[in-house]
């Protein structure tokens, strides 16, 4: 049995659904993740998915419509070629920049499982968390997890990066942000990187290549600074060995949760169904949401260097 499974949007919504992608496994394959170019690196990372189709034009209007058009037309192409048997729509409706519904019809796949999501923030049900609701969908279609799986996050085995990080135990902590309200004060995430090395913590400060000035603010000479030095697979490994996760973005946090690590999420998330998904974590911020009329987090800023300590200080001593 050929499966798709969609879900566009960035890295930290993919690896979301990784459990669905390991249930659909278990009666299925191959098994294709379709995603934007932001969420490829964290499909491949995920168990049993066998290919990865980048839906080029998931760009949220990035490209000229002309542009456009004919990635969708590829797109299509590529559904038809593939001759699926069965697909999962995972994308949040209110985050999909393609009408993948319309494109599964078209490329005429048979069976068709949309996860339930509400458009409005305002409305949608606190309880049930993404992961769980893609697990939903896929089990709706007959599809469920191994005896033993435990339903967590998970990624393909991340290499050693002791050479990176250098020995002992350390705390990462990732600066920036995808999205520029989840990202916390540079000057705050400095001084918080200084008072967790003055506490006997060891910092590892990680960032993407395009974030290399920023890492290396925070960093102050006193944290080993990866900005630009890792890649996902590398980040994993990064990660995996830290003792806790200090972030404001979603995609070191559940990579973090991917990978076992508890996490200090220092925002206040958009969805709650988002947080590090089955991981301890410990929330920083009004979890009210966004102001309608900014869209900025209300105690984003408010959030103090000391909080983070006392934060990771509990997430080690549960775990002590």
């Amino acid at each position: 049995m050929n499966a798709l499974v969609v879900r566009l949007g960035g890295f930290g919504g993919v690896l979301l659904t990784g459990p669905a992608v390991r249930a659909v496994a278990t009666r299925a394959g191959p098994v294709t993740v379709l995603c934007g170019p932001r969420g490829a690196p964290a499909a491949r990372l995920l168990p049993h998915a066998d290919d990865v189709l980048v839906a080029e034009d998931a760009r949220q209007g990035a490209d000229p419509p002309a542009e456009a058009a004919a990635d969708t037309d590829r797109l299509l192409r590529h559904l038809r070629e593939g001759s699926y048997d069965v697909a999962l729509d995972l994308t949040p409706s209110h985050r999909s920049p393609l009408p993948a519904g319309e494109l599964l019809g078209t490329a005429r796949v048979p069976r068709v499982g949309v996860v339930g999501h509400i458009d409005s923030p305002a409305r949608r049900p606190q309880g049930r968390h993404e992961a769980e609701a893609a697990l939903q969908t896929a089990a709706d279609l007959g599809f469920s997890l191994r005896d033993g799986d435990d339903g967590r996050l998970r990624v393909v085995p991340s290499p050693d990066t002791a050479g990176l990080t250098g020995n002992g135990p350390y705390v990462v902590v990732h600066p920036g942000a995808g999205t520029p309200n989840r990202a916390w004060d540079p000057d705050g995430c400095a001084e918080a990187v200084a008072l967790l090395a003055d506490a006997g913590h060891r910092v590892v400060v990680t960032g993407g290549p395009h974030e290399t000035a920023l890492t290396r603010y925070v960093s102050g000479g006193t944290a080993v600074d990866l900005g630009g030095r890792t890649d996902a697979r590398t980040l994993a490994g990064v990660v995996r060995a830290a003792d806790v996760v200090v972030t404001g973005s979603t995609a070191p946090a559940q990579l973090a949760a991917a990978t076992g690590t508890p996490v200090v999420s220092v925002r206040s998330p958009l969805d709650p169904r988002r947080r590090p998904y089955g991981v301890p974590g410990v929330l920083l911020g009004d979890e009210t949401g966004p102001r309608a009329d900014t869209g900025a987090h209300p105690d984003l800023n408010e959030i103090t260097a000391h909080d983070v300590l006392r934060g990771v200080q509990k997430l080690l001593q549960e775990g002590a």
